[in-house]
């Protein structure tokens, strides 16, 4: 089994509806790196890069303003929770420490109240006060969704993964909310799969056979 654009749209048909998701958003620096390791993990079903977290109407790369760089993940809470999220994204920075330019600011945010008390809980319970560190916990007020060349970055920088999508018929928009980009752009960033997820095996038969 290779990446083709037939298991691409049968993986897709068999993912969670937008509407049995919940979301999480986070920055954590540069938001390539971020959409490959959450895309990766047990649960996570769509995500895409944006901006959030300043005041600039409709911000760009480069026009940015006040905004930071962050990654969105749409999960499936059947199998992963917002508080599995949390863990991975404080673990994937030093919480004691933010960088001076606000684009690659750290910051948990909370896109609900039920969010916030489960950041709020998390923090408390390895020993870090949600006032005190220097990672920014916020209410997301509005997200943006960055440039298309930005979402899935890994993935597009792979002529045999980005071309299997575009055999399939899928435009920009599509990619980037597609579940099986996701995985792909996580595996082909270097993270593994959750056991079991058949575009492993294809993606190694797939890049194995050039």
């Amino acid at each position: 089994m290779t990446i083709t654009p037939t298991l691409i749209r049968e993986y897709d048909a068999a993912a969670p509806a937008p509407e049995a998701t919940e979301t999480a958003t986070f920055g954590l620096g540069c938001f390539w790196g971020p959409d490959a390791q959450f895309g990766a993990i047990e649960g996570a079903v769509r995500t895409r890069v944006g901006y959030a977290g300043g005041t600039k109407v409709d911000p760009t790369y480069h026009a940015l303003g006040d905004h930071t760089e962050v990654l969105q993940v749409d999960y499936d809470p059947d199998r992963c929770s917002f508080r599995d999220l949390v863990a991975v994204a404080a673990r994937s920075h030093d919480p004691r420490r933010e960088v001076r330019k606000t684009q690659y600011q750290n910051v948990l945010f909370a896109g609900s109240a039920a969010q916030r008390e489960v950041l709020h809980e998390y923090l408390a319970d390895v020993g870090l006060d949600p006032e005190a560190i220097a990672t920014r916990v916020e209410r997301l007020s509005r997200f943006y969704p960055a440039e298309d060349y930005h979402q899935k970055y890994s993935l597009r920088s792979d002529p045999s993964l980005s071309g299997a999508f575009e055999d399939a018929g899928y435009d920009d928009a599509a990619l980037r909310e597609s579940p099986a980009a996701a995985k792909l752009n996580g595996v082909a960033a270097g993270n593994d799969l959750p056991d079991g997820d058949d575009l492993a095996t294809a993606f190694e038969r797939t890049v194995g056979g050039r």
